[in-house]
């Protein structure tokens, strides 16, 4: 009688061993489901698979899935606190271009000097404006994750003519460049090269822009320039972000872009190690 309860203990045992155990809950679906709320008084720790050990994280760490298949593992999550209805730098980066454009004196805008207030509005798109040309290098895909943002831009080149010493009359071209933001315009300064007492001059040109609320997701910022008119510089070059003479070279004069995305967070995208 002992010999058959004992055997009979050993079957149940080893039932419970390989069965699925439920807590609060008639059917489980895992080998241990509970229903309701568990209380750890002790240690969590998981198998590390180069030793077979239990490790058991380092402090502020918490258990992060590895996918269907895959122990889970311990990770540090870099959180940034944000305060309400306050913009934070979520997106910067800066690109650099040293092929830019060059311009003959053919290639002057038709664009009169009357008709450009008129011509040169914000959102105009690029396609409309004639005679623009892009400097390549600079155009890049930035990204937005809240509807209330603030994008800066910050472009910077160096305008470069090949005119001979300062005569009588004056020598000058004017020129242009924009901003673009999905081939919209959101902002544009022009000004004017003139010949001074030194051959080939050439001046640095800075522009800043800014452009508020895009839409979330990716925009394509670039930078296009053109030549507006010429003054007595009749079968002169204009150059923006490269050289037209070797007084200065193309790293002197390449064009550089830097983008700023301050927003409202709408979106927490943590940061895992």
């Amino acid at each position: 009688m002992m010999r058959k309860i004992l055997l009979t203990l050993f079957f149940m045992t080893g039932i419970l061993l390989s069965a699925q155990v439920g807590i609060n809950t008639p059917s489980p679906k895992a080998k241990l489901d509970v229903n309701g709320d568990v209380n750890l008084r002790n240690k969590i720790a998981v198998q590390d698979a180069t030793d077979n050990s239990l490790y058991q994280g380092n402090n502020d760490q918490v258990l992060v899935s590895q996918g269907l298949g895959y122990a889970p593992t311990w990770k540090t999550l870099r959180i940034p606190e944000y305060e309400p209805n306050k913009f934070y730098l979520i997106y910067n980066n800066s690109f650099s271009d040293k092929v830019g454009v060059t311009f003959t004196d053919s290639e002057n805008s038709t664009v009169g000097m009357a008709s450009r207030g008129a011509t040169f509005t914000k959102g105009k798109d690029y396609s409309s404006l004639q005679s623009f040309k892009k400097i390549d290098g600079l155009s890049q895909t930035i990204s937005v994750f809240s509807t209330q943002s603030k994008a800066y831009f910050l472009f910077e080149t160096v305008v470069q003519a090949d005119f001979g010493g300062n005569g009588n009359p004056d020598t000058s071209i004017d020129y242009a460049c924009g901003i673009f933001v999905d081939n919209k315009l959101v902002n544009l300064r022009q000004r004017n090269l003139k010949a001074i007492s030194t051959t080939y001059p050439f001046i640095t040109h800075t522009q800043i822009g800014i452009v508020e609320n895009l839409s979330k997701g990716n925009h394509t910022v670039s930078v296009a320039c053109t030549r507006l008119g010429s003054y007595e510089a009749q079968g002169k070059t204009l150059t923006i972000g490269t050289n037209v003479y070797t007084n200065i070279n193309d790293f002197i004069a390449q064009s550089s872009l830097k983008v700023d995305v301050y927003e409202v967070p709408e979106v927490f995208n943590t940061i895992i190690n």
